[in-house]
């Protein structure tokens, strides 16, 4: 080993702490680096926002916000109905004999419908109406009787009144002669005596003719009375009988026969149902929650699948079945051809026209009053953020906009509750 070597050696023998230090610091430096680089990256994956999930355009349905006139309208289905409709009820306990006419037919009036039978009801006619000649028989006689009484009397009047007038003259007359001397005093006061009672036989008599002929008119209004209660008997008999025999009533189609040939019936029990196919009325099932709003006389067209019919509401039900309130409609316009009982109709009733609002397309989700979020497009990308809207009032396919959207803003309508975790879609 020469010198040279022994340098080498001593060179690798001597300690260098400075470069280690170095080297330390150097490793520190470079692991803050990463931390803070790694840090950084977590930050701004944390403030990035979850990827958008992408939704076929054209499986959804878009409406842009709009600012005029709004029409409030409910809709609601229901049938055409007979205006006039008559129920033929039995009258008495009858049993039935013959269909005569079937469901279907036109019928008048006097069409008879079906024929009953029930024997009591014929006596019952028959004791009437002998009951009846009975009452106006005796009638009569009491009549005469009474009459030929009051001619007796007035007879009797006309003779009292002949004795007084006849005993008046000759107190008169002795009164001249007595003041002559020819007749006495006593003769004349007897005169006037007789004169004077036979004119309180008069007065007498003349009342009692009164008094009778009051009682005339009382017996023959007791006798007509009588007479006329077992007139009207007869009139409910004969009713009856006639009755046994069913009439239409009015004009027009036979549509139920509810009995059969040979079937008991009681009074009151349905016999037949008549109405005017002509005269028709809508009458229509409104859900409760729209009802509130209904009123009477407001406009309503009739959709009958062959035309629009203008009507006017007549009638709200004050009850509520099966979730829906029935509204009459009176139909004011000419019905169209086809339209006829039990036809299946719709019935949009106009509410209000709201005037400078906001309003948009029905949502398929959301109620009047209550705030809801919808997806609204921005305009310059494709994509749709959910914003927090608050509805007002609704109509059958429009409602109005409280808060949260302004004229020209494009929301998505449809359902969107697959995508209620996300708070924005992509629409490719």
């Amino acid at each position: 080993m020469g010198w040279h070597g022994c340098c080498y050696l001593a060179r690798m023998d001597v300690a260098r702490p400075d470069l280690k230090q170095k080297k330390q610091r150097k490793r520190l430096v470079l692991g803050a680096i990463a931390g803070a680089v790694a840090l950084l990256g977590i930050v701004g994956l944390s403030r990035l926002e979850p990827a958008a999930p992408e939704v076929d355009a054209a499986s959804v349905w878009t409406d842009v916000v709009k600012r005029g006139e709004m029409l409030r309208e409910v809709r609601g289905p229901g049938t055409l109905v007979p205006k006039e409709i008559r129920w033929i009820a039995a009258e008495t306990n009858a049993r039935v004999e013959r269909i005569l006419i079937k469901p279907g037919a036109t019928v008048a009036p006097d069409s008879v419908v079906l024929e009953l039978s029930n024997p009591e009801v014929d006596e019952q006619l028959l004791a009437a109406q002998s009951a009846v000649a009975a009452a106006e028989a005796d009638y009569t006689a009491t009549r005469v009787q009474l009459e030929n009484q009051l001619l007796d009397q007035e007879a009797l009047v006309a003779s009292t009144e002949a004795d007084f007038e006849g005993a008046r003259l000759q107190a008169e007359a002795e009164g001249e002669l007595k003041r002559r001397g020819i007749v006495s005093a006593i003769q004349y006061r007897q005169s006037q005596l007789r004169a004077d009672q036979l004119k309180t036989k008069l007065r007498i008599e003349h009342e009692r003719s009164a008094k009778f002929a009051q009682n005339v008119d009382a017996q023959l209004a007791a006798s007509r009375a009588r007479k006329a209660q077992l007139q009207n008997t007869l009139a409910l008999r004969q009713r009856q009988a006639d009755s046994l025999a069913v009439r239409a009533g009015i004009a027009g189609v036979l549509q139920q026969v509810p009995v059969e040939e040979g079937q008991q019936v009681v009074a009151g029990t349905n016999l037949a149902r008549v109405a005017r196919p002509d005269v028709l009325m809508a009458e229509l099932r409104i859900p409760e929650t729209q009802a509130k709003d209904v009123a009477m006389g407001q406009r309503v067209a009739v959709d009958t699948r062959n035309g629009i019919v203008e009507g006017r509401v007549m009638r709200i039900d004050p009850a509520v079945q099966a979730g829906t309130v029935q509204v009459d409609v009176d139909l004011v316009g000419a019905l169209p051809s086809g339209a006829r009982p039990d036809l299946s109709v719709d019935g949009t009733i106009e509410i209000e026209r709201l005037a400078d609002v906001v309003y948009v397309g029905r949502p398929a989700f959301g109620q009047p009053g209550s705030t809801v979020g919808l997806f609204r497009l921005d305009a310059d990308s494709n994509i749709a953020r959910r914003v927090p809207v608050k509805l007002g009032r609704s109509s059958v396919s429009v409602i109005e906009i409280a808060q949260g959207l302004k004229p020209g803003d494009k929301v998505i309508l449809s359902d969107t509750s697959a995508w209620d975790e996300y708070d924005r879609i992509r629409l490719d």
